[in-house]
């Protein structure tokens, strides 16, 4: 069964809201920044989405996704753009994003002017567990390489 063809962006930007960051499943990819804009066509739609970082494994999974959920409207015709600039921050995160992020174990830079590549074990970086800052950096790169690792001193 096809369900009524949506025809207005923000109710196709709820049905994205639907999908969840393969990677994070308690964030939506809206919720992310990930999904930028949507343009809307007479018979069809183009999707514009933004990786967290260049070479994000999630983002083929998330054109699926997005396909799947606006071809579900009745819309058939859909093109999922993937756009590299601006680059996505974390600034595209809300306070309520950020805090979810918290609640499933992730420390998200308040800002992303905060973070100091070049120097990133000077970064203040609070941890999602017990709110410390008393936190050190054990690697650059973690399970993926958008990803450092940090300790807590005091919860470890």
């Amino acid at each position: 069964m096809v369900a009524e063809k949506i025809h207005s962006k923000e109710a196709l930007y709820q049905v994205l809201e639907s999908i969840c960051d393969p990677e994070i499943p308690v964030v939506s990819i809206r919720e992310m920044g990930i999904l930028r804009d949507i343009i809307l066509h007479e018979n069809a739609c183009e999707i514009i989405i933004t990786p967290t970082y260049s070479g994000c494994p999630a983002m083929g999974i998330i054109e699926k996704d997005i396909i799947a959920a606006v071809q579900a409207t009745g819309i058939a015709d859909v093109k999922v753009t993937t756009v590299y600039s601006p680059a996505w921050t974390t600034d595209w995160m809300s306070t309520e994003t950020r805090e979810k992020l918290r609640k499933f174990g992730i420390a998200a830079p308040l800002h992303s002017h905060c973070v100091n590549w070049l120097q990133p074990e000077r970064q203040l970086v609070i941890c999602p567990r017990c709110n410390s800052g008393r936190t050190k950096l054990v690697s650059r790169f973690g399970s993926t390489a958008c990803k450092a690792l940090y300790t807590c001193s005091d919860c470890h």
